[in-house]
């Protein structure tokens, strides 16, 4: 018994502690609406429209760096292998759900879709790209996902914080 009230005190004080500690203060209805109205919606498609321009950049610079045009299917086929299955799955995300439940299912199911597409896409890669050079699409994949962080990061009207 006296074991169980120490294990009380000691998590009643670590709580206090932690409240104390933080600087957390919860927005009101109207502050976290003026914070909504002050974040821009980021559109899906503006990113899948900047993973396809960044396939072709890169694309244009395999071809440039290496003066190959196999390099530079190769490199925009493993940035293709990116942009379609992304954009297959934007399109499938865009349907509104009714429940979290379905929404969840919706995203699990999608994301499946993508990635088998993703190795559908880079099995038929040997058939469909003559000469391809296997770190050329590596190379165009890569820097194809990275855009998300591009696009997160280079958002008009976003705030950032200190």
């Amino acid at each position: 018994m006296a074991q169980a009230s120490t294990r009380e005190k000691v998590t009643a004080s670590e709580a206090e502690s932690e409240v104390e500690d933080s600087d957390f203060k919860p927005l009101t209805a109207q502050q976290a609406q003026e914070w909504r109205d002050r974040q821009p919606p980021l559109s899906v498609w503006r990113i899948v429209v900047m993973q396809a321009l960044v396939g072709v950049v890169v694309a244009l610079l395999a071809w440039w760096l290496t003066g190959r045009l196999q390099v530079a299917w190769s490199a925009g086929y493993g940035a293709l292998s990116v942009v379609l299955p992304a954009a297959l799955f934007a399109r499938g995300m865009a349907r509104k759900r009714t429940s979290a439940g379905a929404a969840m299912a919706g995203l699990m199911g999608w994301e499946l879709v993508k990635i088998a597409l993703t190795v559908a896409m880079l099995a038929a890669a040997p058939r469909l790209v003559p000469g391809l050079s296997w770190l050329a699409l590596l190379a165009g994949m890569v820097i194809t996902m990275k855009t998300y962080w591009i696009a997160l990061l280079a958002r008009p009207g976003v705030r950032r914080t200190d």
